[in-house]
Formats: C-alpha cells, sequence, structure tokens
C-alpha cells in the first residue's frame, strides 16, 4: 500500500488526509504545532495516524508521496531534506485534482483573490448550478472531493499552491493582477513570483480560457514568454477588448462569442476601481459558463462582501470605521487608500514582507491626517511616512490602535484598518487581527 504523508494539519493538510484515507493510501500527517481540537476529531474518525508539535524524521522520509502545507516554504530543513531523498512533495490541490472530475474555475492573483472567487461562486449559485467553493477559502477542496459530489468547483489559488501543483488543469483561469508580495519566499526575486503565478496555466487546452488583466503590466509583459494555448480574455479599465470586458463611459461591458452584457458600474454592489476589476473577472468567467446576463446583473447587484476586505463595521460619532485586514499587501493597501473619499486615520503595520510604500506616498499626502503603526517594528513605515503623515503614533493591540485612532479621527473622517503587511508579530492571522480590530470598535 503506497505511504502518503501529511505536512501540516491545518484546513489543508487535514483534508489531504482525509482524501488519501478515502483512496485507500496508509497515510500519516505531521505538524510541528499543535493541532486544533476539531482537526484532531476528523483525524481520529476516519482512523488516520498523526504526530503534533514535532517532525518525526523516521516517520516522515519512507513516504512514496509528501502532501505539504502551502504554509510550510520549500527552505525549510525537512522539505530540502525530502528533496535529497528524491520523494516527490505535492499541493493539496494537486492531489484532489487527481479525484476530481468537475469542472475547475480557479483564480489567482496578490489582490482580489477571495472577493472574486466569492462572487463567481455566487454567480454559479445563483444559476443553479451544483458548484463547491474551495482552495484558499472555506472547507479544504481535497476534503470536499471526499465527502461530496459537486459538477463545478471555484478554487482560490495562491502562489504557495501553485507551487506545489504539477499535473493539475484549470478548465478557466483568473489572473487577477501581479504585484510584489511573498518576495521572502521567491528570493526577492519578482520573476520568481511571476513564473509562479503564471503556472496557473500550466495542462492548459485550446478549450480551456485564460482571463487576465489587460491593464496588469507586469501580466501582460510575461504573456508572450509563457507558451499559452487557452484562448485569452483580457479585462481592461483603459481600453476597449474585442472579446472580454472594458469600461464603456460609466458602463462596464462584457463580450464573449455571441454574449454582450452592459450594466451601470454604479449599480454594482462593491464600489472602488478594484472592485470594478474583480466584476469584469467574475463577468467574463460567467460569460464563459453561458450564465444569463439577468442573472449576471441580479448577483452583481446584490452580492454582499467579503469579511475582513474593506468591511464596514460600524459609525460611532459620525466616524465610520472600516476593516480591511485582508490587505496584507502594499498594492492591497493602495486599493482600499484609493477608494476612500473622506479624511482617513490609517492604522497600518505588521510583519514586512520586503514592502517598497513609494507607491503609498501620493495617497497619503492628499488622504491620510494620521497613521497608527500596529506592529512590533514600525520603523520602515515611519522612514517611509515620517516626512508625509501631519502624525504617526504606535500600537501594540488592536485595542491600543482603535483607541488612539478614536482620539485623532473627527466627524465624517473614516478610520481604516489596510495593514499592508502579514500580521504574524502580534496575530495568529488576519482574521484575528479583523476580529479583535471589530471588537475593539463596538466596544468604543
Amino acid at each position: 500500500m503506497k505511504r502518503i504523508v501529511v505536512l501540516g494539519g491545518g484546513e489543508s493538510g487535514v483534508g489531504a488526509a482525509v482524501l488519501a484515507k478515502t483512496k485507500g493510501f496508509e497515510v500519516f500527517l505531521s505538524d510541528v504545532g499543535k493541532l486544533k481540537d476539531e482537526y484532531v476529531e476528523i483525524l481520529q474518525q476516519y482512523e488516520i495516524p498523526f504526530e503534533e508539535d514535532a517532525h518525526t524524521d523516521d516517520l516522515l522520509c519512507n513516504a512514496a508521496e509528501v502532501i505539504k502545507s502551502p504554509g510550510i516554504p520549500d527552505t525549510a530543513p525537512l522539505i530540502v531534506k525530502l528533496h535529497e531523498k528524491g520523494i516527490p512533495i505535492i499541493s493539496e490541490i494537486e492531489f484532489a485534482g487527481r479525484y476530481c472530475k468537475a469542472k475547475k474555475i480557479c483564480v489567482t492573483g496578490s489582490n482580489g483573490k477571495t472577493t472574486t472567487a466569492s462572487i463567481i461562486y455566487f454567480l454559479m449559485k445563483n444559476a443553479g448550478l451544483n458548484v463547491g467553493l474551495a482552495g484558499n477559502i472555506g472547507k479544504s477542496y481535497a476534503y470536499q472531493v471526499a465527502t461530496e459530489n459537486f459538477d463545478y468547483y471555484v478554487l482560490e489559488v495562491s502562489s504557495f499552491q501553485l507551487d506545489g501543483m504539477f499535473d493539475f488543469k484549470a478548465d478557466i483561469a483568473v489572473l487577477l493582477n501581479i504585484t510584489p508580495d511573498h518576495l521572502d519566499r521567491y528570493d526577492y526575486k519578482m520573476e520568481n513570483y511571476v513564473k509562479s503565478k503564471f503556472r496557473i496555466t500550466q495542462n492548459m487546452s485550446d478549450n480551456d480560457s485564460f482571463i487576465f488583466c489587460f491593464d496588469d503590466e507586469v501580466t501582460v509583459e510575461h504573456l508572450d514568454h509563457i507558451v499559452l494555448k487557452a484562448q485569452q480574455l483580457p479585462f481592461s479599465q483603459t481600453e476597449e477588448v474585442p472579446q472580454g470586458a472594458f469600461l464603456e463611459k460609466e458602463h462596464l461591458r462584457a463580450r464573449y462569442r455571441n454574449s454582450d452584457f452592459s450594466m451601470l458600474i454604479q449599480e454594482l454592489s462593491l464600489q472602488g476601481k478594484h472592485n470594478v476589476y474583480n466584476s469584469m473577472a467574475a463577468t467574463v468567467t460567467a460569460q464563459v459558463l453561458k450564465i444569463k446576463n439577468e442573472v449576471i446583473r441580479e448577483s452583481l447587484m446584490s452580492f454582499k462582501g467579503v469579511e475582513h476586505r474593506l468591511e464596514t463595521v460600524l459609525k460611532v460619532r459620525d466616524v465610520l470605521y472600516v476593516n480591511d485586514s485582508k490587505a496584507t499587501n502594499v498594492n492591497s493597501a493602495w486599493y482600499a487608500l484609493e477608494s476612500m473619499k473622506t479624511k482617513v486615520v490609517w492604522i497600518a503595520g505588521g510583519t514586512d514582507k520586503g514592502n517598497d510604500y513609494t507607491m503609498l506616498a501620493d495617497l497619503v499626502k492628499d488622504k491620510v491626517k494620521a497613521i497608527i503603526c500596529l506592529g512590533v517594528d514600525n520603523s520602515k513605515l515611519h522612514q517611509a511616512f515620517g516626512n508625509i503623515a501631519p502624525m504617526m503614533e504606535d500600537a501594540l493591540s488592536a485595542e491600543e490602535a482603535v483607541k488612539k485612532a478614536y482620539e485623532l479621527a473627527s466627524p465624517g473622517d473614516t478610520v481604516l484598518l489596510s495593514p499592508a503587511c502579514a500580521s504574524f508579530d502580534l496575530f495568529k492571522n488576519y482574521e484575528e487581527r479583523g476580529q479583535q480590530f471589530k471588537e475593539a470598535v463596538h466596544n468604543l
């Protein structure tokens, strides 16, 4: 019996272990940290042996194949050792794809993945399709392949997941944008990160569709270098495209074969330039799937946003508090600041991933009246904005940041948590950071 070892006991790892078990493999799961009770229960239910708080080499190095959690870097000593032994290492998505006959719509990009994947899923549900949502979002893909029977999957896929994907093929691939992110995982070389993102197009055929942003210079620059068989469907806010989506005055227009779609951008439930891009990508996807125009229109008008992504929390003394904790890179924070219509008290900071803040300078000059740095080491933020922001303060908790923001904001202002950094210095993840921010706002 083939032995499969799963490294990492989070959502992705436990799902992969369950699928491997249901397919008759000998499975062992190992996590260097402590497992959540809910995951321990699932592993016990499926009688899957596991270890926590340790990696025991002897139990791992006899695997025929290893399924690695996306959070574990390739440079980790254990991964290097497994590679040296010639043991194949794949991602959960690669593994689950082998057992999945459903059509796969895969969404990647530095920003907007969760929102766009969620809109596409919402559109497909509204069209009556039997569809699952997985990847970086919701229940793991592998777990759903083991326990559900969907005709379609919408998969939000990160670069880390793509790095471990080899034979997997998307039927529709959506690449939203490529901006510097996670460069610490790519030897601080943008080119490595770009190649990783373009892996979403590997193995695609002439019958498949590649939907991409025509306004994203990095994407367009690399189109010719990467062999693409799939039909290319661009979306753009700057020029008209023959097939794909574009802006025509105040209308979002989309054309695919004989289908022609149009709606006022003011009618979109999600506003802001970045959300027009997300809506365009979702619209073209829906057209490829032959979803009717009225379903597309109604869905784009009624979709409710994603938690921790420009989420309105509360108004307190005529100051609006907005939770954008999911903005873990500079480009994401740029979109958030760009969409603000008032003066802003900006809460930023956390674990820096090799960030370059220069692209935010003009927005900070124009819109930001104070910056509150929420992080253990805020030196780079002070360096970037010390001479631009009228006021800068430091905070070591969400509660402290919100209290300081409350004191600095005037009626009509917005307090925006949009960190531009990862959360791991003070929080378990961006969700916990957003949750604590919301609680602090409700406690004002």
